[in-house]
């Protein structure tokens, strides 16, 4: 059951790059829930100084949400950058 779990959040997760450094989360949550349902945000910060990586994941409440905010979102202009998006993969073992 476990692995169903992980496959069904590996599924819903979305890498994001090139996210604006000033951007909020609530910022963030906004345009992304055009697209679906926002169940977390996870923003990567840089361990030398916590500052924001550049890049987050979203999880979508479900998979058809995910892959609108690939499709419709990917490429598109948010607070002057073009974001990227694609499904998220797993970790390599």
């Amino acid at each position: 059951m476990l692995r169903s779990s992980i496959a069904t959040e590996i599924m819903t997760t979305l890498y994001v790059g090139n996210v604006p450094y000033p951007a909020t989360e609530d910022e963030l949550r906004l345009h992304f829930s055009s697209a679906g349902t926002v169940q977390r945000l996870q923003r990567v910060t840089r361990r030398s100084d916590g500052r924001t990586a550049g890049f987050l994941f979203v999880e979508m409440a479900d998979r058809p949400g995910a892959d609108r905010a690939a499709t419709e979102l990917n490429g598109r202009e948010f607070q002057g950058r073009n974001l990227r998006i694609e499904l998220a993969r797993p970790l390599d073992d």
